[in-house]
């Protein structure tokens, strides 16, 4: 391995390793693989994080911003039940989007989901409704494995998208 190679390897980040309750663990993995989408864009340029990966035009910020879309639709239109508009989660990057502003999105997305989450005592009460049709409101447990779910899917894309544009890997 070359030391260009060596730069390009991020440090493997491993997974949380605690003996803690179920809201805490979940939480805990969540987060985790938050991060992991969060570090797929660091170094990178806006022109470089905006750029497809894949033929069906998925790039890193879309990546960014489709979570933070996710996070903020589930968790606070339907979990809680906010008065809202939906955000447009499949919506098609804008020219102008850059990483800081992304990821400040994502965090604060994040920050606003947590609260959600701290707030429910019991993982087991469904919220108020569900971003699927003719679908009862889900748990706080099912919405909280969800999200493992659909933010680790997307890391996956994040890893392969970030490797094609400067060969980095690693969690």
């Amino acid at each position: 391995m070359t030391e260009n190679d060596a730069a390009r390897r991020r440090s493997d980040v491993r997974p949380p390793g605690l003996n803690a309750d179920e809201p805490t663990t979940l939480l805990t993995f969540l987060g985790y693989l938050r991060e992991a989408v969060i570090g797929k864009t660091e170094g990178l340029s806006d022109e470089e994080a905006r750029r497809p990966g894949v033929a069906s035009g998925t790039s890193l910020l879309w990546l960014v911003r489709h979570l933070t879309a996710v996070e903020l639709n589930w968790f606070l239109w339907a979990y809680r039940g906010d008065d809202v508009e939906l955000w447009d989660d499949d919506a098609p990057s804008p020219g102008d989007e850059t990483v800081a502003g992304s990821v400040a999105a994502y965090r604060a997305a994040i920050a606003r989901a947590d609260e959600v989450a701290a707030a429910a005592a019991d993982l087991d009460r469904p919220g108020v409704r569900s971003l699927r049709p003719n679908a009862e409101a889900p748990s706080m447990r099912w919405l909280l494995v969800h999200m493992i779910e659909e933010t680790g899917r997307h890391a996956g894309h994040a890893d392969i998208i970030r490797e094609q544009l400067d060969g980095s890997v690693g969690r």
